[in-house]
């Protein structure tokens, strides 16, 4: 019963739909449902934020997609379905940037898969992030590693 759904849709053409997300993954079987949604927020390493650029060649993407959610599928069994979709294109503040849903029958499995597939997304997609500041000043960066700095900075925070 293992199903996933993956997308890339060009902000100029419309946005993502966290519900669809839902309604993708869901199933009488199904008790637990899991959504993520990531939003363009307004700070950013230190840098007042004023939107994201994503650029990525869509097939390779949807191919890592589908990578990652046979991978999922592997770890969590057969009764699992997963929708990623992700934004290409320039973004504003508030955007939604990436949706990720998990159906499975039960909550446990439902809330890893999902952080699985995120993480996947955002660790080892080719998608080409250009962050835009207030200054106007822009920087581009691969995958995710401006929130490596972001997670780094966010643990001495909170140890502090």
């Amino acid at each position: 019963m293992s199903a996933h759904h993956c997308t890339v849709v060009d902000i100029a053409e419309g946005k993502l739909d966290p519900a669809a997300a839902l309604d993708f993954v869901s199933d009488p079987a199904f008790g637990g449902i899991t959504l993520f949604v990531g939003r363009v927020r307004d700070f950013n390493v230190g840098r007042d934020v004023t939107g994201i650029s994503y650029d990525m060649f869509v097939p390779l993407a949807l191919n890592g997609f589908a990578d990652i959610a046979a991978r999922a599928e592997h770890d969590f069994g057969g009764k699992l379905k997963l929708y990623i979709g992700h934004a290409k294109g320039r973004l504003g503040l508030g955007d939604l940037a990436m949706v990720v849903a998990a159906g499975t029958p039960h909550r446990d499995e439902a809330f890893r898969a999902c952080r699985q597939v995120v993480e996947a997304v955002k660790h080892t997609s080719p998608i080409w992030k250009q962050e835009h500041y207030i200054d106007g000043d822009s920087i581009w960066s691969e995958g995710c590693s401006l929130c490596e700095h972001t997670d780094s900075a966010h643990a001495q925070h909170d140890h502090a």
